[in-house]
């Protein structure tokens, strides 16, 4: 076994926090499946697929890292999910979280690359390069969706047209994005 396994597989903070990224990649896939569902039950499918579909992202987020772990020998541990807020008033209301979400997930990133960086796991820092490039996409787009909805006032049908004509995201589909376990769905 090489010294920098052995270290990888002892005493790691970098492989800690990525167990930990991997509830909140889970956490933010549960919270986005509960926004996609109260848009549905509004009958607003634009939103509510838009929010799906981050939901997959978010999903597939935490693949990844599974996937980083297993290919670098590291035992997984995967965890349950948290509760999530279900109960909402207004749609802004659900846009303000998920934006808020994102930008926490993005301090999650970077504490995790300085951590790689700090214990020297270069092959960890340049595995979450993406992941980091990810996010500015990710806080950017729920931005804009925010301005939308704060610009549609109560007349949520002007956001559900934006949504159609607009590309929101890059869907998934970055061919540079690490592999996920499993497969990306």
């Amino acid at each position: 076994m090489s010294i920098l396994h052995a270290k990888k597989k002892s005493g790691s903070k970098f492989l800690e926090l990525l167990q930990v990224q991997i509830r909140n990649e889970f956490n933010a896939h549960q919270q986005y499946v509960a926004l996609a569902a109260w848009f549905d039950a509004q009958d607003l499918p634009r939103l509510a697929s838009h929010f799906y579909r981050q939901a997959l992202e978010e999903r597939n987020h935490a693949m990844m890292i599974v996937q980083y772990l297993l290919d670098q020998d590291i035992k997984v541990t995967i965890p349950g999910a948290d509760e999530v807020k279900n109960e909402f008033t207004t749609a802004r209301e659900l846009v303000v979280l998920a934006l808020e979400q994102e930008r926490q997930v993005t301090e999650d990133i970077i504490l995790l690359a300085k951590t790689a960086r700090d214990e020297n796991d270069y092959v960890g820092e340049q595995f979450l390069q993406w992941f980091l490039k990810e996010q500015v996409e990710e806080v950017s787009s729920m931005t804009s969706l925010l301005a939308v909805v704060d610009r549609a006032g109560d007349n949520l049908f002007h956001v559900e047209d934006f949504l159609a004509r607009e590309s929101v995201g890059d869907n998934g589909r970055d061919p540079l994005a690490p592999r996920a376990a499993g497969g990306s769905l």
